[in-house]
């Protein structure tokens, strides 16, 4: 076990939080959804960037450590 089993995990969930949350202002609408629907979405793209590091970082690390 190393620590990106669990940082995988950990990114995976907050992206779905996000897009979750995201969705929710989106379909509440009013003035929350209007506050808040772009800002979480925005969250959510950048929460998959980190996503998408955690996982080349990890697949690099295993390649190099692993072989």
């Amino acid at each position: 076990m190393d620590l990106f089993d669990f940082l995988i995990p950990i990114s995976l969930a907050a992206v779905l939080l996000a897009l979750l949350a995201g969705l929710y202002a989106l379909f509440r609408g009013g003035d929350f959804g209007r506050s808040y629907s772009n800002k979480f979405m925005r969250l959510r793209v950048l929460m998959q960037f980190i996503a998408i590091l955690v996982l080349v970082s990890a697949a690099w690390w295993r390649f190099h450590h692993h072989a």
